[in-house]
């Protein structure tokens, strides 16, 4: 295979340059160091085993160094997967008792199949159905469930309720019941992983405070005390094996893919857009879908579960100089080293902290900077966050998923169905043709309309469009002679918009109006002559500049 015809992310390994060693072998070892604990977390998080959160990144860190075309992405387990992953298997696990783990290895193969076909079928365009503010108001959902599920870690109850209310109310009245060493550790964890964070954000913060708090259960005996730890962790790793269930139980889990596959691969986008834009490099969107879908494929054969992008470990590895997926690599091995010859040390590791740890990730997802920043900007955009935090803490995540999907789309449609419009006039010592409601002693000519729709017209604006239309004529005191539309944000028509436009040049010539259209682009131009709309207005009346239709307005008016 030659440099040339090389997925991206192996053609820079091919390409690699010697300065960028020391950077790449620095942010590997310090994001396996955040990652081993953080991963265990999230493997605790989506229900299986905390070990199985490592085997999953495993060949996930190196697929997408092959495949993927950020140079700087870490994928692996990530907090909404995992909880997506834990929302979608319980109900399953629990009406007939199937293996939690084969499900979650199952349903990672399935994404890793959503995103292949996506692939090939080049959806990568559908990850911007998820507008921001979409996205900022399901993250917060989702941080609420990731901390709502972990009370009864941190506290040492077992809460049984499963929807976010329910464990919210279960843990209030059962506070009496707490255990408080196991509190204790999760709130000195908790105080320790703030207070890093702002006095030494570089630090492998989460594997400090893992370290130390299992260093503290040894110390003073507290796993004798009711501490609970992880446990025994298998030798070795893990082998490569094909989950096996029934045609019947692997349909449940088709509809949970889809949406786990449309929230990680929009995550996964906008992290690697970030990135790129920052250090001056470009990704490919369509070539992310492939490597997902190996990864996530890679993390089903590994006995693992859903995986995306992380940010915090992404944001890690670039603060240290990370240049290619080498990064990803040294950290591979570590963690290798790590399971074969430091498994005494996970086994350790009490769930206490590993619970403290998902709580403080999941306070970095709520943005409430961005939520005031959606305020200030427009008050529907903060109200589409709003409900969509509500939606997903109402409902279940997917159908969160739903409702964000179907807010943006409705969102979208409100926008082209009832775009801005505008009469356009002179305005005094100022060139050109505006708006006149934006400028004071805007003066429109006697006997002349220049409209202005600022969206393409279709069939869901087409009525709107006309109303509009008519209104500004309606406007004018002076008799209106000609309505020229300026349709210079009016890229194309539809057959619905042919036959209003049809309709409103005869009510527009019954009343003695000519109707002209300007700044006409070549696109408009041929769907113009291929609906006969050309020959009913007449060739004469479509003008390519404003300022063409005005003077043609008022020779005519002097003639």
């Amino acid at each position: 295979m030659s440099v040339r015809s090389a997925p991206l992310g192996l053609k820079r390994l091919l390409s690699y340059q010697r300065s960028w060693v020391r950077g790449d072998v620095l942010a590997g070892l310090t994001v396996a160091a955040y990652l081993i604990p953080q991963c265990m977390a999230y493997g605790e998080l989506a229900g299986v085993k905390p070990v199985a959160g490592l085997w999953a990144i495993l060949p996930a860190m190196v697929i997408y160094a092959l495949l993927g075309s950020s140079p700087q992405l870490s994928v692996g387990p990530e907090s909404t997967t995992a909880v997506m992953t834990a929302a979608a298997i319980a109900p399953l696990a629990a009406q007939d008792g199937s293996d939690y783990a084969i499900l979650a290895s199952l349903l990672a193969l399935i994404v890793g199949v959503v995103y292949i076909l996506g692939y090939l079928t080049r959806l990568g365009f559908l990850a911007n159905l998820l507008s921001k503010p979409i996205l900022i108001g399901y993250m917060a959902g989702v941080a609420v469930i990731m901390i709502a599920g972990q009370l009864g870690k941190v506290s040492g109850i077992s809460l049984e309720a499963e929807t976010v209310l329910g464990e919210v109310r279960e843990f209030i009245t059962r506070l009496g019941q707490v255990h408080g060493p196991t509190l204790v550790v999760s709130i000195l964890v908790l105080i320790f992983l703030f207070t890093l964070q702002a006095r030494f954000p570089k630090a492998p913060g989460p594997l400090l405070a893992v370290l130390l708090a299992t260093l503290a259960v040894k110390a003073l005996a507290l796993d004798q005390a009711g501490v609970a730890v992880v446990g025994d962790i298998p030798a070795g790793l893990p082998q490569l094996s094909l989950p096996q269930l029934p045609p019947a139980q692997i349909l449940p889990l088709i509809a949970a893919a889809i949406g786990i596959a449309v929230v990680g691969y929009s995550d996964n986008v906008l992290t690697a857009r970030a990135f790129a834009a920052r250090n001056n490099y470009k990704i490919d969107a369509n070539q992310e879908l492939l490597a997902l879908g190996a990864s996530n494929f890679g993390a089903g054969l590994m006995q693992g579960f859903p995986i995306s992008s992380s940010g915090s470990r992404t944001v890690i590895g670039n603060a240290l100089g990370s240049k290619t997926q080498l990064f990803s690599l040294v950290a591979m091995a570590t963690v290798i080293l790590v399971l074969l010859f430091l498994r005494p040390v996970l086994s350790s590791f009490p769930d206490a902290a590993l619970g403290a740890l998902v709580i403080y990730a999941a306070t970095r997802l709520i943005e409430i900077s961005e939520f005031i920043r959606l305020q200030r900007f427009r008050n529907t955009e903060f109200a589409l966050a709003i409900v969509t935090t509500i939606g997903v803490l109402a409902t279940d995540l997917l159908v969160g998923i739903a409702i964000a999907v179907g807010l943006s789309v409705i969102e979208l449609f409100a926008r082209v169905a009832y775009p801005y419009d505008a009469v356009l006039g002179e305005v005094p010592g100022l060139a050109g043709w505006h708006d006149i409601a934006d400028w004071e002693g805007a003066t429109t000519l006697p006997g002349l309309v220049v409209y202005r729709y600022d969206a393409p017209i279709c069939f869901a604006n087409a009525e709107h469009f006309k109303q509009r239309a008519m209104a500004a004529i309606e406007a004018e005191t002076a008799p209106v002679e000609w309505f020229v539309l300026n349709t210079e944000a009016i890229a194309e028509i539809d057959i619905t918009a042919a036959d209003m436009l049809e309709e409103l040049h005869q009510e527009l010539n019954a009343k003695g109006i000519t109707f002209a259209m300007a700044r006409v682009k070549q696109d408009l131009y041929a769907q113009l002559k291929r609906t006969k709309l050309l020959e009913i207005i007449g060739a004469e009346y479509i003008y390519p500049t404003l300022q063409t239709a005005i003077d043609a307005f008022k020779s005519r008016a002097s003639a």
